[in-house]
């Protein structure tokens, strides 16, 4: 179960895996965070695009699954609030895990009563005054920043922020994330019993290699030495 499996990770080790495999990182623009500090969330996409009224988002949740995790696209827009609590609690009956928006929330003591994350760029009380037209993809794709996603996608998000995994290539990309986050446990609890990072990574090691071999660099050291500082 990825909520399981993300409990013990965090979207920066997620990414570094993401990278280290050669999955494209497709990272939510800086900026979004939990309405709840602290909140967690992971799941399957459940993409909805957003035009100025609720009915897409119930017509969404129609099609949810347990365990999704409703990934709303406005545009990154910050004239309005797309999403409020009645929209998070028909979420939460849908059996939605969380609620990611690239935009705005509002009605936000309603939302952390309600308990189900919700990530956004944060908050504004006036809500959508317009009403546009409807794309085709409404409910089988959002765009968030530059990046395209789908229910072949899973988010995860945290207090770093907002990434998307495809589906595909998850069991690699977690795996591999463990193996990070064991290795850089590893290395925090020696360097708090006096090891330090620099003599872990043999560091004087690296600058002499360096200066005999300009394009030897770190994370090519890291590599041959088992660091995890660097993806």
């Amino acid at each position: 179960m990825v909520v399981k499996r993300f409990a013990e990770l965090s979207t920066p080790l997620v990414a570094d895996a993401c990278v280290r495999v050669g999955v494209a990182v497709r990272v939510a623009p800086a900026g979004v965070r939990g309405v709840v500090p602290g909140s967690r969330v992971a799941g399957r996409v459940l993409p909805v695009r957003h035009y100025g009224s609720v009915d897409v988002f119930l017509e969404a949740y129609g099609a949810a699954g347990p365990g999704d995790v409703v990934v709303i696209d406005n545009g990154g827009r910050t004239d309005e609030a797309c999403v409020g609590d009645l929209a998070v609690l028909e979420a939460r009956a849908a059996g939605a895990a969380g609620v990611v928006v690239w935009g705005l929330h509002r009605d936000t003591p309603e939302l952390v009563e309600i308990g189900l994350p919700v990530f956004s760029y944060g908050s504004l009380p006036l809500g959508p005054l317009r009403l546009d037209g409807r794309e085709p993809e409404a409910l089988t794709s959002a765009r968030f920043g530059p990046h395209l996603v789908g229910v072949e996608d899973v988010v995860f998000a945290d207090a770093d922020g907002v990434l998307f995994v495809p589906g595909a290539r998850l069991d690699e990309v977690l795996e591999a994330a463990a193996g990070i986050a064991r290795t850089e446990r590893a290395q925090a609890e020696r360097i708090r019993a006096g090891d330090t990072l620099r003599r872990q990574t043999a560091f004087d090691e690296y600058l002499e290699r360096r200066a005999a071999d300009p394009e030897y660099s770190f994370r090519r050291h890291l590599r041959r030495v088992g660091g995890a500082i660097e993806e």
